[in-house]
């Protein structure tokens, strides 16, 4: 590939690296330059671009990406698109994330143009859950490098194990001294574990700290036909010769390993009856927060063997006391509408465009209609979404709705007619926060004259928010004074939906201030409107 500065002569066919703008045009980058974009760039006065220019061998980066993902998907995954050389795998079911890791380290050392980057293996994931992404980091990959990294993917495929259900088995032991309520809660956090992880509760049996009484406990259930049996003692196992797996063995099991280097859960102990893994269980597994058992209870639900060195190798990331997450039964995760229900998934935020506004301050014309910089006002704010991280983009409409729908031509946005817009802006909130996808964790309510608000603004936004560390409200600032706009996550949907007259959703700030998070911005952009002819002339606009 060639790159760098290329007179225009020279430009058809060649992949523009710098977004160009110029009165009347607006040329983003890694666009293929026609003959009529040269001839435009011409009548504008540009002599030369910087743009890349592909050669023999070379593989343009969509059609790279797009060969190396699907040689990579596996079982349980699809393929979105391929854009800007970038291609994701997607989960299609809910399960563990199976990843070779070497291999993917290996396709990462064969050429840097080549780079593919995932979650980490045996996570659990949901259903349209990003697993990795395929990224092709200039325009184009030599293809003899795609062809290489295609054939070491298609032998280590990313796969999701899908979670089955099981019949489990719990032995409690009894000490002097134990007090049933202490196994009654055990049996409780277990199932709530299991519930979490789509299987039915387990069934208990409880027996005397003695190797005789468990012995006796565990042959039952093997007796009973259970998939997977799990024993609680009374005191800790510090011994492969302890009590809990003498009485393991005493029943016809077999030790495979004792301790896991991850803390907590060290004191697990590995076992099995003929085909049926027995587990000896660390204190820890009374507790709901994570623990080294629930990710041995993970593999072993999705059918994924667990061996001692599987076990002896969770070292690296196994330190979890500072974690806090604890595993959740789906529906109690479901109406946490704001927490992402697996690791490694991403918020999903939608943006909300008003744009039905009477511009009564204007003194005539509708401002959302005005030309800035070469298109309407409007048009430029709708962009800014269309071009940031925003999965959906909705336009409420309502004062001279067909130029509006006209300014917006073209781009693909959904537009929504507000016929009470005379009403106030909360009838404006209530047609577009109906209209909104139902999958979105939150929205931005984005404003149509403010052309300063640009999808960098809009994509800091995004990062900013999450609702588990109280950034469920999230306002850019700049020197500490408060602008627009605002991301506001599902919760509060219904509060919006309950306003009435000409209020808006700043009402929420006051209200719910342990949610809010100020996003400090680099200028003063998202405190700027173009609201009356002065802000158009102290922006240099003249009318």
């Amino acid at each position: 590939m060639r790159f760098g500065r290329v007179p225009l002569g020279e430009a058809a066919g060649a992949i523009l690296a710098h977004s160009v703008k110029a009165p009347g045009l607006s040329f983003k980058k890694g666009r293929v330059l026609s003959a009529d974009d040269v001839a435009a760039l011409t009548a504008a006065g540009i002599a030369e671009v910087v743009a890349a220019r592909l050669e023999a061998g070379d593989l343009h980066e969509d059609p790279a990406a797009e060969t190396l993902a699907r040689a990579l998907a596996g079982e349980g995954v699809t393929v979105s698109a391929a854009f800007t050389g970038r291609c994701n795998l997607i989960a299609e079911r809910r399960g563990l994330l199976l990843v070779d890791g070497p291999a993917i380290d290996a396709i990462n050392l064969v050429d840097e143009a080549v780079t593919v980057a995932t979650l980490p293996p045996f996570v659990l994931v949901e259903p349209r859950q990003m697993l990795a992404t395929v990224k092709i980091i200039p325009f184009s990959a030599p293809a003899a490098a795609i062809e290489v990294t295609a054939a070491t993917a298609a032998k280590a495929r990313v796969r999701v194990a899908p979670l089955r259900p099981k019949r489990i088995g719990l032995v409690q032991t009894r000490a002097a001294g134990t007090r049933e309520v202490v196994l009654d809660k055990t049996l409780e956090v277990l199932n709530r574990r299991l519930l979490a992880l789509d299987c039915p509760a387990a069934t208990d049996r409880r027996c005397g700290h003695d190797e005789a009484e468990i012995a006796e406990a565990v042959a039952a259930f093997l007796g009973e036909g259970v998939d997977i049996l799990l024993v609680s003692g009374a005191s800790a196992i510090v011994d492969r010769c302890d009590v809990v797996p003498a009485g393991i063995v005493a029943a016809g099991g077999h030790i495979d390993h004792f301790g896991m280097p991850v803390d907590p859960g060290n004191l697990i102990l590995l076992a099995h009856a003929g085909n049926v893994p027995v587990l000896g269980l660390p204190g820890c597994a009374r507790s709901p927060k994570l623990n080294g058992f629930d990710w041995v209870l993970q593999r072993l639900l999705a059918e994924v063997p667990v061996t001692p060195r599987d076990v002896m190798a969770m070292g690296v990331g196994g330190l979890l006391k500072e974690i806090g997450t604890r595993p959740l039964p789906r529906a109690e995760a479901v109406e946490a509408e704001d927490q992402a229900d697996g690791e490694g998934r991403a918020p999903k935020i939608g943006a909300l465009v008003l744009a039905a506004g009477q511009s009564r301050r204007m003194g005539g014309p509708n401002k959302l209609l005005l030309a800035f910089d070469g298109a309407p006002l409007v048009r430029r704010a709708v962009e800014a979404v269309l071009g940031s991280q925003a999965a959906a983009c909705v336009v409420v409409t309502g004062h001279q709705r067909e130029g509006v729908e006209g300014a917006l031509s073209g781009l693909g946005a959904e537009l929504v007619h507000n016929p009470d817009f005379a009403d106030g802006l909360s009838t404006s909130l209530k047609r577009g926060i109906a209209a909104l996808p139902p999958d979105l964790d939150g929205v931005l309510v984005v404003l149509g004259d403010m052309p300063a608000v640009d999808a960098r603004v809009l994509d800091r936004l995004i990062a900013a928010f999450d609702p588990l560390e109280g950034r469920a409200l999230c306002v850019p600032t700049w020197n500490g004074k408060r602008g627009n706009p605002v991301l506001i996550a599902r919760r509060f949907f219904a509060e919006l939906q309950a306003l009435s007259g000409d209020v808006g959703a700043r009402g929420l700030l006051s209200e719910h201030a342990e949610a809010v998070a100020e996003v400090p911005m680099a200028d003063d952009g998202v405190l700027r409107d173009l609201d009356t002819p002065a802000d158009w002339q102290a922006a240099g606009v003249p009318l």
